[in-house]
């Protein structure tokens, strides 16, 4: 009798349970529709009751909920003065229903809706923050804003991706200290919007994010930290300090070098360092421009040949190769010069500046000759190397053009080579170091 007794209980509480439920749910459904109804009127003060009814008791109801819910407190918020106690408390409501969606952006996630992940709503929490939050505090936004954006990165809203650097140079005003993190973090921020701009197939998205980048150049150039000198500033003392931490030694580089400012001490120290405790093609680059620069030739080629030996990119390879050349074309090593140069082009078909900086090697020394009018003709070789330049590597035309015209100034006259036995069309080997041969013209 007893367990009869007891089933009927359970079975009367699962019927009263399931109306209640019911009721619950045609309860927000009305006031769903009702509140949506309202918002779609732009009628926010009576879409408020009855969504804030769906938002407690059914919050998964349906994703409008929130986004009906930001357009009802904001429009609320802006027909209310800012330092009200009654804004403060639409701001706050805000803030909690960011905190919500992203509670249960899991939930709609896995029914198979499509929302904004949980950092990416993140960021659009500390977005409102910014805009409508009666004192900013940019540490809370930032903190935000860089915890979203190192999840998404080039995923990121563009708009999240600039009040990322936005909030972190605040912080580089309120703190000086900050400065080498700002760095850090206007350098993955650019990272993450080049990123984005490859990867967006649409013409006008990809303007967008275009203009994104030129904002955090425009940033970072008016932060104060964007020379030389104040990233020696910050990194000098920090090198002697994490001499022996490898990863430090390696961030140096990267962003030093980043920033082309390869000739400053502290880009060289942690070269040093760096090489020390594992010689990388990198770091025996810097050990390579710090032996140059204190005029040790025969050590800094030493270092630059182990860099260019440890680079696995072809590219790069080149690139070092190059590098070498214009160090001993600097100290006028012409010839050794052009073999680096060669060797550039020997990694890199399609590298202009190899062939342009032979040009100007042949055109600083061009006599081999006792006839003034074949010396002249070591002109026509330095133009052959520019065309070459050119016709591999479209983006050195301009400064290509340039020389050509330059040296064509300095071509022999038709007489005099004409007096030598010799006419437009026909071949000569231009003599001395330099062992190549051109047609006249």
């Amino acid at each position: 009798m007893k367990i009869k007794m007891v089933v009927a209980v359970l079975l009367l509480s699962a019927g009263v349970t399931s109306a209640f439920s019911q009721q619950v749910d045609e309860k927000c459904i009305s006031n769903s529709s009702v509140s949506h109804e309202a918002v779609r009127a732009k009628n926010f003060k009576d879409a408020y009751l009855p969504w804030k009814i769906v938002l407690e008791n059914c919050p998964t109801l349906r994703f409008y909920t929130f986004t009906d819910g930001f357009k009802i407190l904001k429009g609320l918020m802006g027909k209310t003065d800012k330092t009200s106690p009654e804004y403060k408390k639409y701001f706050d409501e805000l803030m909690a229903l960011h905190d919500t969606r992203i509670k249960y952006t899991p939930d709609f996630l896995a029914n198979g809706v499509r929302v904004s992940s949980v950092d990416e709503a993140l960021g659009y929490k500390a977005i409102d923050y910014i805009a409508l939050a009666p004192t900013v505090d940019s540490k809370v936004a930032y903190d935000w804003l860089s915890k979203s954006v190192h999840a998404c990165k080039s995923e990121s809203d563009p708009a999240i991706l600039f009040y990322f650097l936005q909030m972190s140079l605040n912080k580089l005003k309120e703190d000086s200290d900050f400065k080498e993190q700002f760095i850090q973090d206007y350098l993955d921020d650019s990272q993450y919007v080049d990123s984005a701009i490859v990867a967006e197939a649409d013409e006008s998205k990809k303007k967008n994010l275009q203009g994104i980048k030129d904002n955090l150049v425009a940033l970072f150039i008016n932060s104060g930290t964007a020379d030389c000198a104040s990233l020696q500033s910050i990194y000098a003392p920090k090198v002697e300090a994490n001499k022996t931490n490898l990863s430090y030694m390696k961030k140096v580089l990267d962003i030093m070098k980043t920033m082309k400012c390869t000739e400053n001490d502290a880009y060289f120290k942690a070269s040093m360092y760096a090489y020390k405790i594992e010689p990388t093609s990198d770091a025996a680059s810097g050990c390579g421009y710090m032996a140059f620069k204190k005029g040790d030739v025969t050590s800094a080629i030493k270092y630059f040949d182990e860099a260019i030996d440890l680079e696995k990119n072809l590219k790069k390879k080149a690139e070092k190769s190059y590098t070498v050349a214009a160090v001993l074309a600097s100290v006028k090593k012409l010839s050794q010069a052009r073999i680096y140069c060669r060797k550039a082009i020997g990694y890199d078909p399609h590298y202009g500046a190899p062939y342009i900086l032979i040009a100007n090697l042949y055109a600083s020394s061009p006599n081999w000759s006792d006839e003034p009018a074949l010396n002249k003709c070591t002109f026509f070789v330095c133009i052959d190397n520019l065309q070459r330049a050119k016709s591999v590597d479209p983006s050195c035309a301009s400064e290509a053009n340039r020389l050509i015209s330059a040296y064509a100034a300095h071509t022999p006259e038709t007489k005099d080579l004409f007096m030598l036995g010799y006419k437009a069309g026909d071949r000569i080997t231009v003599g001395g170091w330099i062992g190549e041969s051109t047609t006249i013209r």
